[in-house]
């Protein structure tokens, strides 16, 4: 069984339904604070008190507060739920290395959503009209949803979620669960190496493959120029006034447009890889330790790394394919015919090793260790011996150097509108036809 999130965009059936709606959340908001800040934070470490005996206290919490018996009851149980799944996460950041503080009182800003679990919703998806759907919650109303794509046939639909996002639009998504018929991933003993592909994820190239193919960043100059903009239009309106509303909300549509596009990016490239080949290895990267100790973090943070690893992850499951991370430390630095590690600093954008004489694009280097690790990791080879050597002979040093050197033309180096514009058929149809422009 698979759980997947359908998300819709939704607009309440009149305004006395969009009121309701924003009430239920804030209801839902007054909850979650009153149960973080009056029982779980004052309790030692030692005895958090746990979900079941917070949701325990609510028919206590709405005898002294009437108001909050007009929100479905299911609802507020998930608000106190909400603080154990926030713990969740801000432990699972700090594992990845970032420097987490702890949960906080909401305001109404920050708190958007209200989550229907199990009972009192009913999704209608057979209203007589194409792309339309309805969704009624109970003491809210209804909503009608663009309906772009069909839930599954045999889906059992677990949670709805109605929030307003920060561009005072609505959203709603609907969590199944359902049988996936999902292609199965190939045995290691049918995987062939040529099968196999190594991505080196960087910046002057977003991915570097251990085939020779590189594909460029977003372009994201005119995005920021725009966000930059909107910032200035923000500031220079009366706090909380409508206009100050009105130019906050153009700005968050602004961010949206952009993480958008940076998603679209990522899927369009992961669906290709992980149908064109068996396996994809990458590097298990750092993200949170690399922003706070590097001076460039603004690039790291558009690059948009932990995401894409994760995107791989799913659509490899998807699409069959083995989608293994290796560790990333030495794979710029070691060469991968003889396993000499030779430093050299970011502008050097070539690989020369002083031991074998073995030379390449240093990308190109990185992306065929990363492939070297991975077939060792996924045991598709016994041990270490001729591993290196018989994939950089596969991939001439020539290659790699024409698709990311500086002094190549960059005909190899495929940009990300050809990407995302086209959906990506194929890597090689798309390689082919960026080799021939």
């Amino acid at each position: 069984m698979v759980e997947e999130a359908f998300k819709y965009a939704a607009e309440p059936e009149d305004t006395t339904t969009a009121k309701s709606a924003w009430s239920a959340i804030q209801t839902c908001r007054e909850v979650y604070n009153h149960a973080l800040t009056q029982e779980y934070k004052p309790a030692p470490d030692y005895d958090k008190p746990s979900y079941t005996a917070m949701q325990n206290k609510l028919p206590q919490w709405k005898r002294e507060w009437s108001e909050w018996s007009s929100v479905y009851s299911k609802c507020l149980q998930m608000a106190v739920r909400r603080i154990k799944h926030s713990e969740t996460i801000l432990g699972k950041l700090k594992e990845r290395g970032f420097d987490v503080g702890e949960l906080k009182w909401k305001s109404p800003r920050d708190y958007r959503s209200i989550t229907y679990n199990q009972f009192d919703f009913d999704v209608d998806s057979n209203t007589g009209r194409t792309n339309h759907a309805t969704v009624e919650l109970s003491k809210i109303g209804t909503f009608h949803l663009t309906f772009h794509r069909p839930l599954p046939d045999d889906a059992d639909i677990k949670e709805v979620i109605l929030k307003k996002q920060k561009t005072g639009d609505w959203t709603v998504s609907i969590m199944v669960e359902y049988d996936a018929d999902y292609p199965e991933n190939p045995t290691v003993e049918d995987i062939d190496v040529e099968d196999t592909v190594g991505i080196d994820l960087g910046i002057t190239t977003f991915i570097h493959d251990s085939d020779g193919r590189a594909f460029k960043p977003l372009d994201e100059e005119d995005d920021r120029e725009r966000i930059e903009k909107r910032h200035q239009a923000v500031s220079r309106k009366e706090h909380e006034s409508n206009n100050w509303n009105k130019a906050r909300q153009r700005l968050a549509r602004a961010y949206e447009r952009l993480s958008n596009k940076r998603k679209a990016y990522r899927e369009a490239l992961a669906n290709a890889y992980t149908k064109r080949y068996d396996a994809v290895f990458l590097e298990d990267l750092n993200v949170g330790s690399m922003m706070q100790q590097n001076g460039n973090s603004r690039n790291i943070a558009s690059m948009s790394w932990y995401e894409t690893l994760q995107t791989f992850q799913r659509l490899g499951e998807k699409n069959g394919c083995h989608v293994v991370l290796v560790p990333p430390e030495g794979t710029t630095k070691r060469c991968v015919q003889c396993g000499c590690e030779s430093g050299k600093p970011l502008w050097v954008r070539e690989h020369s090793c002083p031991s074998c004489g073995f030379t390449t694009d240093r990308d190109q280097n990185a992306a065929l260790e990363v492939q070297r690790l991975g077939l060792l990791e996924l045991g598709e080879v016994e041990d270490e011996s001729g591993v290196g050597q018989e994939l950089a002979e596969s991939t001439p040093a020539e290659t790699g150097t024409a698709a990311g050197s500086r002094s190549s033309s960059f005909r190899d180096v495929i940009p990300a509108s050809a990407v995302v514009d086209t959906g990506s058929p194929t890597l090689k149809e798309r390689a082919a036809v960026a080799a021939s422009e």
